[in-house]
């Protein structure tokens, strides 16, 4: 009767899981550097510009991109098949 020896190493799935928190922890952060980063274009010369038209757009993008990548967080997450 002799025990298994105790790896010092993770399970992979239990690894996979807990960089998928971290990742689904950072999202917000992420977000809110892509949504500031444009922000100083919008000013020429030191005036706010007239046309914000790609601003708007690219803003829209990255609140729709941030959407679908909370949305596959929250699947991959909720998943049995990923539990430890």
């Amino acid at each position: 009767m002799t025990a298994e020896p105790k790896s010092p190493y993770l399970d992979v799935k239990s690894y996979r899981r807990k960089r998928l928190i971290d990742m689904a922890r950072l999202l917000p952060i992420f977000g809110g550097v892509l949504v500031i980063f444009p922000l100083p274009f919008l000013f020429v010369n030191g005036v706010l510009t007239t046309d914000a038209t790609p601003m708007a757009l690219y803003l829209f993008g990255v609140w729709i991109v941030l959407i679908l990548a909370a949305m596959i967080f929250a699947r991959l997450l909720r998943d049995p098949a990923t539990d430890d």
